[in-house]
């Protein structure tokens, strides 16, 4: 062609989340039966809506209106509904106007780093959800900035790296926050997210706050929205109903806005809004739910009942994991992954794992020439169990492990899922594969 038509951060654009189901798919037509623990749909796994939150948006599907346009920035009364329920938390103040629908809070990412002026950067948690390092590092054309969450602090922000690089980095404007996070299911105490607003003060940077699993925080644990700490810094905080209700089908989310009366910050936004204009606008009938349902008493029932359902999840898959020698893992206190990080040295390039199926074992042995360690291992469980996990430093992170999630709604086959993957972990760090056919043939 006589130009170049790809943009500078096309390479950016990877998302392991989805990728190692190309793997997974490759041995499963090899025969290979596969048990998915890569991706974090709750109806996939067996969660069901209920009856009554079925009803109500099937009376939606009736209602003439659900079936044309809204307003660019979203259907009013659900605006209205949702701005009242951040007034209710104390803090800061908005109206309507600082709530924007999107189709999802994947769209609201693409635009929010999408319509940042290419030398602003964003420095994000490592290990990184991939939606919002992927569409940042692909925004400027360069690997995406990260701070430190430490594994040996509950996955805590090290806020003496973040300071460090915001302030020895003058391109960076803004700091990610995701809480809880994804993938370590850890939930930030409101002390250290005042603390990092403090940051963002200090050096005139906005905040991005991903509070997607705001309303599943489980066992006791005390944190605070955004909306509650932000005071006179701009910020963006994103919300959806993907996995509160949970309907990730629905593709329906939105962002709270604050203090976007500062001029920058009110250019910026307004090119978000313009942007969605283009596209006329998002989705109708979800938000039509969102005051039906979220204002139903049976709503919070709802969520507290499935809080509990993953505290327990948490503490059973907390309680086979912890046992194994060999990783560091942390009991999620929110959402419902949980991150499991091999000790220092542990992993090489020489184990594996036994695979009895030819073809499967001749598939692996190609796929793990060259890749990180953690891979490796991935694949190996993959090839050996099937069981698909996603290696951690798929996560924009240095550190070797893997993300599991807490959601298969069958308690044996969950169970099973979670002894057999700590099995193999036992297993492929003791294996030596000194001699072995597999080991020569990767290596």
């Amino acid at each position: 062609m006589r130009r170049n038509i790809v943009h500078e951060g096309a390479e950016q654009l990877t998302y392991e989340i989805r990728q190692i189901v190309a793997v997974a798919e490759d041995l499963q037509r090899l025969g290979v039966e596969i048990t998915w623990e890569n991706i974090g749909d709750p109806i996939a796994k067996g969660e069901k809506l209920p009856t009554w939150m079925k009803e109500i948006i099937v009376s939606l599907v009736h209602d003439d209106r659900t079936y044309g346009y809204v307003a660019t920035q979203g259907v009013a009364h659900a605006r209205q509904f949702l701005a009242d329920m951040v007034n209710k938390r104390g803090g800061y103040q908005v109206t309507k106007d600082d709530i924007i629908f999107f189709d999802g809070i994947g769209d609201a990412i693409a635009k929010i780093f999408g319509y940042l002026k290419r030398e602003a950067r964003v420095i994000g948690p490592s290990p990184a959800y991939s939606t919002h390092s992927s569409a940042e590092a692909a925004h400027s054309g360069y690997d995406h900035l990260t701070y430190e969450l430490d594994p040996t602090n509950n996955w805590m922000p090290d806020l003496d790296d973040l300071e460090k690089k915001i302030k020895y980095n003058d391109s960076i404007a803004g700091i990610l926050i995701i809480n809880p996070d994804n993938p370590t299911g850890a939930v930030y105490p409101r002390d250290l997210l005042v603390e990092m607003v403090n940051i963002a003060r200090r050096y005139k940077v906005f905040m991005i706050c991903d509070e997607t699993y705001m309303r599943l925080v489980y066992g006791g644990v005390e944190t605070a929205h955004l909306s509650e700490v932000i005071k006179d810094v701009p910020g963006i905080a994103l919300r959806g109903i993907s996995k509160e209700y949970p309907w990730p089908g629905a593709r329906c989310g939105w962002i709270e806005v604050f203090n976007q009366d500062k001029l920058n910050f009110k250019r910026y936004i307004k090119s978000l809004v313009n942007a969605k204009m283009l596209e006329v606008c998002s989705t109708s009938l979800p938000q039509y739910s969102i005051l039906l349902i979220m204002s139903d008493p049976r709503y919070e029932e709802h969520l507290a009942s499935r809080r509990a359902m993953y505290e327990k999840r948490a503490q059973e898959a907390y309680e086979i994991f912890s046992k194994v020698e060999g990783i560091h893992v942390n009991k999620p206190q929110g959402a419902f992954y949980l991150s499991v990080v091999f000790e220092d040295g542990v992993l090489n390039n020489r184990q594996t794992l036994p695979i009895d199926n030819p073809r499967a074992l001749e598939y692996v042995e190609n796929k793990v020439r060259g890749v990180e360690v953690d891979k490796r291992f991935v694949y190996y469980l993959l090839g050996s169990k099937g069981i698909c996990v996603v290696p951690l430093t798929g996560f924009c992170c240095s550190r070797k492990g893997f993300r599991i999630t807490l959601l298969e709604c069958d308690d044996e086959k969950r169970r099973w899922t979670f002894t057999t993957i700590a099995e193999a972990i036992r297993d492929y760090i003791a294996s030596t594969a000194q001699g072995s056919i597999q080991s020569s043939t990767a290596l």
